[in-house]
Formats: structure tokens, C-alpha cells, sequence
């Protein structure tokens, strides 16, 4: 995979303090490992050991956000069969209306998010806004109205929109270029396994009942309950860099500063990402790269499928003529098959070193899985259907993503594009929520053809 590194900022020529950690090669550098192996820092041992410690501090936490995250956005569809839209009375369009509102804040806020990660101390800002979204997703529980749910869906995904891109530009803090995709995909499993966690959440929940909060509620209150407490734990654990990292010594952080100034090829004269100062020129930089633009529309068509597939697993099962209990229930297995798939493809493309064929194979996978969905009448092959999907399109997010980041630096530059990517992808969701309405799901072909 090839890399390319800019390295024209402001001021650039300027020699600082830092300069003796300056292994600067003019020459154009086709693989990140390159630079990392002919880095006088570099100690397999001592990656390892920093690996290790970073993987065992960091990531538990941000899979932990991204499970509560993918949980209480599309618990909405768990909710809907458990009596939602009756109690609401969400007629027609209503139901998809509410999913993409959730939508408009969460794109508008990726980029800004991103570029404020750092002035608000990354290991603070992602707790709070997993905590803040927590508190909007217990309070859809108390929603009486319509209305009532589109302010609830707003807030929550203002909430969560800075979450994504966030975790990708903490990571690239830590790991180098060439340890990220799997870290990604360490964190990204979290995703089909909230299908599978939140069916089985769901189908418990929703048969607790209380004078005036009948079943659905429950999902909203504990489900996000568990967010918040989440959050406020995370608040005193993460770090915000490695160089606030105290589970760390005081030579390993040096160590962990070092080789990841080491990894950015020099392209800031800032010793360190605390150092590094925002300057207009790396969001020109970021917006005018071409990596960015083509990386954030393959993830576009990506996301199309994840979002409809997460939001409208629940319904679709519905419509096999099973009860409510046994829907929740059927949406785990092919979840799983996700999640292991996310595992399985970011292990063998790091291992190789290649991106676009595990892609490609993963979007083949679910064109097969949709043909299934569409072209048959039987509820069996449409269920053997969802694992196809669910194998072939979860891993190609964080492919793309990793892909992405592994192409930008320094920090402002990465945060600036992965924001962009992030955007323009989560724009697909506005397709998504609208590939099933409810009133088309009669017979022969529960499944709308334009899904």
C-alpha cells in the first residue's frame, strides 16, 4: 500500500529543541514500515512491550464506546417490534424520518470534532460524549410523541458524531501506521457484536413491565443507563497521549513519544502531538488529497449497507412470521458472523499488507447476501442471506478507515481527513434509513427491491 507523505508546513524549515528526534528522509516513501524499520528507534521488543500496554489500557475502553455506541443508535429498530411505532403512532414515513434525523448532526459535527480532540484532551472529550449521549438515549424512554423522539434522535446524534473519527485519531496517537488496521478492526468488531448483544439485551428487556412503560422503555433506560456509567468510568482511565500515559514508566513513555514522531517521517517540526500547533494549511492539505476524496466515497457505498442492514435486521427477520422474542433472538448468530469476519480480515490484510482485494471480496460476499434477501421466498435462504451480508460488508469500514489513516499525517491532517471521510460516508445513512418503509412489506416480497 503505498504511502504518501507531505511534508510542506509552515514553517518547516525552522530548526526547534526537538530536532534531535528529527530522522527526516527526503527521499518518497512507498511503505510506512520502511521508515519505521530504518528508524534508529526501532526495537521490536520495546514495540511489542508498548503494544502490549496500549492494548491492554486503551483498547478494552474504546471497544467498550463503540459497542454502547452502535447499541443505542440502532436499538431504535429492537424497540420498533416491541411496539414503538404503535405507541407513538409513527405512520408512514414517520419511523424512517426519526432514523435519519439522528444523521444531520452526526455529519456536521465529525470534522469539528475532530480538530477540538486535542484542545479538549482526548481522554476526557470521548468519555464525555459517550455520557452525553448516554443521558439522550435513557431519556428516549420517557418519549410519549413524535416530536418528542426526533429532539431525542437529534441530540443523540450530535452526541455521538465525533465519536468514530475521534477514536481513529486517538489511535494513530499511540500505534504506528503500520499497527493500526488491526487495532481498528480490534475496536470496529464492536459493531456486528452489538447486533448480536442487543438482540439478546432486547429480547430481556422489553418483557419488563410497569404502570404507563410497557416493554420498549426499558430498552432505552438501560441500555443507556450502562452508557453512562461507561462513560464516567472511562473519564478517569484513558490517557490523553502517550506522554500522559501513567501505566507507562518514565522511559517507555519517552520511548512511546519517540518512535511516534519517528513514524510521522518528520512532517512537523512539533517534537511530539502535544506540541504540534493547528494551522489552516493541514486542512487544505487533508481536503485536497486525493487519497481523501476517493477513500471517503468507497466508504460512502460501504456504509449504505451497514447502516440499513444494523437499523432493519430486526424488522426484516420480523417478517419471516417469527414473535418478537425469537426476532431479537435470530438477530445474533448472523452478528457473530460479523463480528468474527471484522477479526478474521484485519489479521490477514495487516499480515499481508493489502487492503482492496479483502474489499472487493467483502462486497462480493454481499451482493450474494442481498440477491438471497430479495430474489427467494423462502424464509430460510433470506436468513442465510443476513450472514452474507454481515461477513462481507462489517470488515470493509475499518479496512477503508485504516487505509485512510494510514495515508495522512501529521495529526491535523489526519484528523482533518478521517473527519471528512467520516462525513461524507455517514451521508449514506440519509439512502439507508429509507431502503425499508414499512408499507411495503406485503407479500410475495416482504423485502423492498430498492434495499
Amino acid at each position: 500500500m503505498e504511502v504518501d507523505e507531505k511534508s510542506d508546513r509552515p514553517g518547516s524549515e525552522t530548526s526547534t529543541p526537538n530536532e534531535k528526534h528529527d530522522f527526516r528522509d527526503d527521499t518518497h516513501i512507498e511503505n510506512p514500515e520502511h521508515v519505521h524499520n530504518q528508524s534508529p528507534l526501532h526495537d521490536p521488543t520495546l514495540d511489542a512491550k508498548l503494544n502490549r500496554q496500549f492494548d491492554l489500557h486503551i483498547l478494552p475502553w474504546l471497544f467498550g464506546m463503540w459497542l454502547l455506541a452502535f447499541i443505542d443508535r440502532a436499538n431504535i429498530g429492537n424497540a420498533k417490534i416491541d411496539g414503538l411505532v404503535d405507541d407513538l403512532q409513527l405512520t408512514g414515513q414517520k419511523f424512517n424520518i426519526a432514523l435519519a434525523v439522528f444523521y444531520v448532526p452526526y455529519i456536521c459535527v465529525d470534522v469539528p470534532s475532530n480538530l477540538v480532540l486535542k484542545y479538549f484532551k482526548a481522554g476526557h472529550y470521548l468519555p464525555f460524549l459517550l455520557t452525553a449521549w448516554g443521558i439522550v438515549g435513557t431519556f428516549m424512554g420517557f418519549v410519549k410523541s413524535y416530536g418528542g423522539l426526533l429532539a431525542a434522535r437529534f441530540f443523540l446524534g450530535l452526541a455521538e458524531g465525533g465519536l468514530l473519527g475521534g477514536i481513529i485519531v486517538y489511535l494513530s496517537m499511540f500505534y504506528q501506521r503500520h499497527e493500526m488496521l488491526w487495532r481498528v478492526g480490534l475496536f470496529y468488531c464492536a459493531a456486528p457484536l452489538s447486533g448480536a448483544f442487543g438482540g439478546l439485551l432486547a429480547s430481556g428487556l422489553a418483557q419488563i413491565s410497569t404502570p404507563g412503560y410497557d416493554g420498549w422503555p426499558f430498552i432505552f433506560f438501560i441500555e443507556g443507563a450502562i452508557t453512562v456509567l461507561f462513560g464516567i468510568l472511562a473519564f478517569f482511565f484513558l490517557p490523553h497521549t502517550p506522554s500522559d500515559a501513567k501505566f507507562l514508566s518514565a522511559p517507555d513513555r519517552a520511548a512511546a513519544i519517540a518512535r511516534m514522531h519517528a513514524d510521522s517521517q518528520s512532517t512537523s517540526t512539533a517534537g511530539t502531538v502535544d506540541d504540534e500547533k493547528f494551522d489552516w494549511h493541514w486542512v487544505k492539505l487533508a481536503l485536497t488529497d486525493v487519497n481523501t476524496m476517493l477513500l471517503s466515497l468507497i466508504f460512502f457505498l460501504i456504509i449504505t449497507p451497514i447502516y440499513s442492514y444494523s437499523l432493519f435486521l430486526p424488522t426484516i427477520i420480523r417478517t419471516f412470521g417469527y414473535s418478537i422474542v425469537v426476532t431479537q433472538l435470530f438477530t445474533v448468530p448472523p452478528n457473530m458472523a460479523g463480528f468474527f469476519a471484522v477479526l478474521i480480515v484485519c489479521w490477514l490484510s495487516d499480515r499481508y499488507k493489502v487492503r482492496g482485494p479483502f474489499m472487493i471480496m467483502g462486497c462480493v460476499l454481499t451482493l450474494i447476501g442481498y440477491i438471497m434477501l430479495i430474489a427467494s421466498d423462502r424464509s430460510l435462504v433470506q436468513y442465510g442471506g443476513t450472514f452474507f451480508v454481515a461477513a462481507g460488508i462489517f470488515p470493509c469500514s475499518p479496512l477503508v478507515m485504516g487505509w485512510l489513516s494510514n495515508n495522512l499525517a501529521p495529526h491535523y491532517v489526519r484528523a482533518t481527513g478521517t473527519g471528512f471521510q467520516i462525513m461524507i460516508a455517514n451521508c449514506a445513512a440519509f439512502i439507508a434509513t429509507f431502503t425499508y418503509i414499512s408499507t411495503e412489506s406485503v407479500p410475495p416480497h416482504p423485502l423492498p427491491l430498492h434495499a
